[in-house]
C-alpha cells in the first residue's frame, strides 16, 4: 500500500522519504534522525552479510 500523500498508486521505493517523515514524526523526531539510523542499519546489515 502506498503512504498516505500517494494512496490509490502503486507504492514504488521512491516513496520512501514520505514513510520515514511519517515515521517521524510517530516517533518525535526529526526525519534526518531517521534517514541517519537506517542508513547506519543498512550499513551494519551489508557489513555482517560481507563478512559472513
Amino acid at each position: 500500500m502506498a503512504p498516505e500523500p500517494q494512496r490509490g498508486r502503486r507504492n514504488e521505493p521512491a516513496f520512501v522519504a514520505h514513510v520515514a517523515a511519517f515515521l517521524a514524526a510517530l516517533r518525535g523526531e526529526a526525519p534526518e534522525a531517521v534517514a541517519t539510523q537506517t542508513t547506519a542499519n543498512f550499513h551494519a546489515l551489508f557489513r555482517h552479510a560481507v563478512a559472513s
